[in-house]
Parts: structure tokens; sequence; C-alpha cells
């Protein structure tokens, strides 16, 4: 369901969490150098997350009403044997390339951005999209035209820039709470829906560390985690995640909103619980099951997955156990190894204390 939070006067302290329980954890957002620079700030310090200027009560906007109106988008499923002869043509007429995920290449000139995505289809986005395909695609299939069965599953929302969050490590014993949210703007929406995005959960380990990199320098993105230590003290504080991972998924999305932008938030418990923890925010949201459809949530869900995926490997390089993902019998495997070294003490430096993992592996 989508719901318009909007600004209403009240200062919160978006520096702790539930209950006065102050957060720590590693932020990550998207440089001011430009696409593809980060800035780090912090370890496991407190006070990363603070009290952010609340946007003022402006004019009422749509979701999509900060993007252009101009511009067009057109899909063309290109024969095998004309994606090198294209490519040719666009160098030859000077078109700049840039790297994009699951791409075999894209150009920029001419007024528009062409895309040759690894599935075959062609995304030419501009003013005149027709113009560019006139002069470059001779003999080239018609454009594609939209299925209105798959448009109905988000008609107010797929061509519009978006920010979309996601979660990961609330079902793994070992390992840190990770949220991401990424900013796609109305392009990157388009380019993502095209390339088959939303069908990261399906993608491999391996995969996922090396689409998460490439995201990362494509997209803004904003990263919060929280490591089992300071985990622990906050689950023992609130005694319930919901309303951790809600303040993560605020925090996150506050790193990047903007007015009348369009918010998606793969949903995971009461809606009025993110919707309170964006609360002066003037944006469009809206939260949902199975929201990595959309490729601005399975952007945050590639790279959420790439930062638990991570941090799991470090914890095992210092724990000098392998430290398994999930809550299963090799879960308690593990467990067992690392307290026989470690000791019961330190389980909660790797471990979700609460998961009833802690009674198999000390029992």
């Amino acid at each position: 369901m989508a719901a318009r939070v909007a600004a209403d006067g009240a200062q919160a302290d978006h520096g702790r969490l539930a209950n006065g329980v102050e957060d720590r954890v590693v932020n990550v957002r998207h440089g001011s150098a430009g696409v593809g620079g980060c800035e780090v700030n912090g370890g496991h310090s407190t006070g990363l997350s603070r009290t952010r200027e609340r946007w003022g009560l402006s004019r009422r906007r749509g979701a999509c009403e900060n993007q252009p109106v101009s511009q067009k988008t057109i899909v063309i499923k290109l024969p095998p044997g004309q994606h090198g002869q294209l490519e040719e043509r666009l160098a030859a007429a000077g078109l700049a390339f840039r790297p994009v995920p699951h791409a075999k290449f894209s150009a920029q000139g001419e007024g528009v951005v062409a895309t040759l995505y690894k599935s075959g289809k062609l995304v030419v986005q501009g003013a005149d999209p027709e113009l560019f395909t006139g002069r470059f695609l001779d003999g080239a299939p018609p454009p594609e035209k939209p299925r209105q069965k798959k448009m109905a599953a988000a008609p107010a929302h797929r061509d519009c820039a978006t920010l979309g969050s996601d979660e990961c490590g609330k079902g793994d014993y070992f390992g840190p709470l990770v949220v991401v949210a990424v900013l796609l703007e109305r392009i990157d929406v388009a380019e993502l829906y095209a390339s088959g995005l939303a069908e990261s959960k399906r993608i491999s380990d391996e995969q996922a560390l090396t689409m998460g990199a490439a995201l990362r320098a494509r997209y803004p993105f904003a990263v919060r985690r929280l490591d089992p230590p300071d985990y622990n003290r906050a689950h023992q504080e609130i005694g319930n995640l919901n309303p951790l991972l809600a303040r993560l998924h605020g925090e996150a999305i506050r790193e990047l909103a903007r007015p009348g932008l369009h918010v998606l938030v793969d949903q995971f418990g009461k809606e009025e619980l993110v919707a309170g923890e964006l609360k002066g925010l003037d944006i469009d949201l809206e939260q949902r099951p199975r929201a990595e459809e959309h490729p601005a949530v399975a952007a945050a869900s590639v790279i959420a997955r790439q930062e638990f995926l991570e941090a799991l490997a470090e914890l095992s390089r210092e724990a000098a156990v392998d430290l398994r993902k999930g809550a299963g019998a090799p879960v308690d495997r593990a467990g067992r190894e690392y307290i026989s070294i470690h000791g019961e003490q330190a389980l909660g430096q790797v471990a979700k204390l609460h998961f009833k993992n802690t009674q198999r592996v000390l029992g």
C-alpha cells in the first residue's frame, strides 16, 4: 500500500533506536565526488545517525512529478547479428560509451542513451528515440509493444525515480543485520527493468558479490549495518526485531530522500513502523511484499547481500571458523566449533543470541 509521509513540524531524534537505545551502525553512503565514490563514517561508533534537517512544507507533488515528462523510452529485441554492427556505428558517430551492469554496452549521444543488454534487448531513451533508431538501426525489428498485464503491476511508479530499500541477515544466526537503500533515477529504472535485475533472489553468492560491487559504482546508495554485539544489545533492549529493522530502513532512506520522491520498501511488518521512522519527509511511501520485483529494491537487495557476505567472511577469518549462513544444522555445528575455540562468552561477537540456535549450540 502507498502512503503519503508529510512534514508535520515534529522534531524526531533519529540518533536513537526505540526505547532510547543508541544505534551503533556502519554508515556507508554515496560520495559527493560522483558515481562510484563512497564515504564510510565511522566503524562501530555511536552518533552516526543524527537528526537531519526536515523537508519544509512545500507544494504537494505526485510520485513522478520530480521527473521530466519529455523523455521517451523504446525497447527493441535486436537480433544477435546486429549487436556488433550497432556498436561499430555508434563508436564511429562519436557516442560516449559507459559500463552498465548486465549490458554489452551503453552509449550516450545524439540526445539519447542507448543500452544493449545481454538479453538482446536494446533500450533507447531520450527526447526522440525514433530519430536515433531511424539513423542507426536500418532494418531493425519494430519496438516492442508494452505488455499491459505486466505494466498493471506497477503502473504509477515504473517510469519515475524510485528509492528502494531491502535488508539481509535477519534470518541468519551469524553475521550482521544489513539494510540498504538505493536511488534510481527514471532512466536507471528503465535500464534495470530491461536487465532482469528483478530476479536477484535467484543469483549465487558469487554473482551477488560481483553485481553488488557494480551497482555500488553506478548508483547512489546508503548502507546501515548492525554487527552482532550491537545487534544483541539493541535487541535485548527492544525485544522485537521489526522496530529495529524499521529504524535502520528509516536511517538509510533519509540519507537519500528528497521531496516528492517515490520510496518503495519491501514490507516486513506493520506499515506504521517504517512510516513512523520517516515522519517529517515529503515523500510518497509504498510498502508491499515482494517489492524486489522493482529494480530499486532489487538493487538494494543485491548490495545488502554483498555487504552481509563480506562481513560474514571477515568474521569467519577472524574466528578461524567457517561461519555458515542461515540457521540450520550446519550453523549449529559451526557454533559449537566456535565456542570450543573462543568460549561461550564470545558467542555474541559473531551470533544473534536470541535465535533458537543458541540453545542448541550451548546445550
